[in-house]
């Protein structure tokens, strides 16, 4: 459906009298030079997206990669109208999930199109703002790219403090005192961290190119304002990268610290059963009844075999205490 559609002139948004879905007649009403028009459209139908693309004569290809929302973050020009594609991320605490979107944007020498799927990255607060910064807005369609973009972008550093909190999470339990899994959080934290990567990584070539001016019609004025932007991008992948390295190096600690902890188990099982073996030989010894032996007609004989059980039964213990095996 159409969410917005809007003319500006100047860097101000010009009032009309025709009804917001009617694109054709607010297009139209920009007469003067510099006007462009300004569509916003969330999950469209492929019928209501082709009369749209009709209106600014979009080539069916580039309206075939914004109605599928499946597109890896790229850059390309059709003719003299620039498609980028862009995902946008959210972040579900609860279930450690990095959920995805896109967004579409065409920019024409007079318009801005913008389509949107998925509940990430709503973009009316970013046209909201864009609108209070006159001077801005004023460098026409590529300004409100770059408020699209900086908008998504902000939400990848969002979603990247999100992942860094409940790393360092992970990495608490992995080193506390208490037995803990950590296996299963831990490779849930690396499969989100790729459909971040997936994101943000794509998007380095697009940004580069427009922050050096390299795409036709673009003013060279705008290029400060995405050289800010990849900035951005490039810390969020900074961080990405960290965060893998780190989930890395705590998975091979909890793989260590779960050996150790097998080691202690198994000195603890042997301790404990040399408590029992040697009392046993002991008992079977004594117990073999020959007639011959020296203690069976002695009337101490059945206390010192039992002395003998629970001396050589503490001796054990003090030695396990000693080398840490109990």
């Amino acid at each position: 459906m159409i969410v917005e559609c809007a003319l500006y002139r100047n860097g101000e948004k010009v009032a009309l009298d025709c009804p917001r879905d009617d694109v054709a007649a607010v297009r139209a009403a920009g007469t003067e030079s510099g006007d462009f028009t300004w569509v916003g459209l969330y999950e469209p139908p492929s019928e209501e997206l082709e009369k749209v693309a009709e209106v600014f004569k979009l080539h069916p290809l580039a309206v075939e990669d914004a109605l599928s929302a499946h597109q890896r973050p790229k850059l390309e020009q059709f003719g003299d109208v620039l498609l980028l594609c862009l995902k946008t991320l959210w972040y579900v605490d609860a279930a450690d999930a990095v959920e995805t979107g896109e967004v579409s944007v065409f920019v024409g020498p007079d318009f801005v199109l913008s389509v949107r799927h998925g509940q990430g990255a709503e973009l009316q607060s970013a046209r909201h703002a864009l609108e209070d910064q006159a001077k801005v807005l004023a460098h026409g369609p590529f300004s409100v790219l770059y408020a699209v973009v900086d908008r998504i972008v902000d939400e990848y550093n969002q979603v990247a403090t999100g992942l860094e909190e409940d790393v360092t999470e992970v990495e608490a339990s992995v080193f506390s005192d208490q037995r803990r899994d950590d296996t299963n959080r831990i490779y849930v934290l690396k499969r989100e961290l790729q459909e971040m990567r997936r994101a943000v990584y794509p998007l380095r070539e697009p940004l580069r190119r427009l922050a050096t001016s390299s795409v036709p019609g673009m003013s060279e004025r705008s290029a400060p304002f995405f050289r800010d932007v990849a900035d951005n991008l490039n810390l969020v992948a900074d961080t990405v990268e960290g965060l893998e390295s780190l989930l890395s190096s705590a998975f091979d600690a909890h793989l260590a610290r779960i050996s150790v902890q097998q080691n202690e188990d198994m000195r603890k099982i042997s301790a404990g059963a040399a408590l029992v073996v040697v009392p046993t030989l002991i008992a079977g010894i004594y117990g073999m009844n020959f007639t011959h032996m020296p203690e069976l007609e002695w009337a101490f004989g059945y206390p010192m075999a039992l002395g003998l059980m629970l001396a050589s039964a503490l001796g054990l213990i003090v030695l396990f205490k000693r080398s840490g095996w109990l």
